[in-house]
């Protein structure tokens, strides 16, 4: 995953613009039964059930046990409307979602359910096929559940802003000039570079410099879009930048 950025400056939100960024609606919401805020909450449980389950694995259940528990969260998550219980100046989505889950495993009754569920229908699906080496890495480096939820949540908002990206790229007909150029997200470049780049292209070496910085740009603020919508205000995004950056480059 691309992860080699510094904090984006600009591509700040609005005050209404913020307004409607996913947690913050789901705040707004409270415990009420929003339609709006519920898609929101579901829209946010989809993004990041990664961490979520790397930290259920990293706990010490295996894989199908993992996957069954973290379903089985996210049931109970989406149904109880635990939300109610945030406090507005301290609600980020990734302290609260994982204060939520420890509180979850902590909890017999709910643990013997989702060990011994199935058959059923998940609310939150995912697809767990690549990763498992990089936790089973994390289990031998004898890495903490916690440390690597955090590190798991930072590479989430990095692929998923990697994701839009190309998206927006595919979007506009450039689907090439994204694959070849995204190398450029995670590392620098040089004149040879760019050079071997345009060539593939059909580019000149200069217009493939000005295409990078763009996308490097536009990169900068869909990750800083992604870390508001996780956010309850607009102050936050900031030092929730900086703490992304730190684990990312840690």
């Amino acid at each position: 995953m691309e992860t080699s950025y510094q904090p984006p400056q600009g591509a700040e939100r609005t005050p209404a613009q913020f307004a409607t960024t996913h947690w913050s609606v789901v705040l707004a919401a409270g415990d009420s039964a929003s339609p709006g805020a519920h898609e929101a909450l579901e829209k946010l449980c989809r993004t990041y059930w990664y961490p979520l389950y790397a930290f259920v694995r990293l706990k010490g259940h295996p894989p199908e046990d993992a996957k069954d528990l973290t379903q089985a969260f996210f049931e109970r998550f989406l149904q109880k409307h635990y939300v109610k219980d945030v406090v507005r100046d301290k609600g980020r989505f990734r302290t609260f979602l994982l204060t939520i889950l420890q509180r979850f495993l902590c909890d017999q009754f709910d643990y013997s359910t989702a060990a011994k569920r199935g058959g059923g229908v998940p609310v939150i699906s995912f697809d767990t096929v690549g990763v498992e080496a990089q936790l089973d890495q994390a289990l031998a480096s004898c890495q903490s559940p916690e440390s690597m939820f955090e590190r798991a949540w930072a590479d989430t908002v990095v692929h998923t802003s990697v994701e839009r990206l190309g998206e927006e790229y595919a979007a506009e007909g450039k689907a090439s000039v994204f694959g070849e150029l995204r190398q450029y997200l995670s590392r620098p470049a040089d004149r040879k570079s760019y050079t071997g780049s345009a060539q593939r292209l059909g580019m000149s070496a200069d217009a493939v410099a000005m295409a990078v910085m763009r996308l490097r740009r536009r990169y900068r603020a869909l990750v800083r879009a992604e870390v508001a919508n996780t956010v309850a205000t607009p102050a936050e995004v900031d030092d929730e930048m900086r703490y992304l950056v730190n684990l990312l480059t840690g």
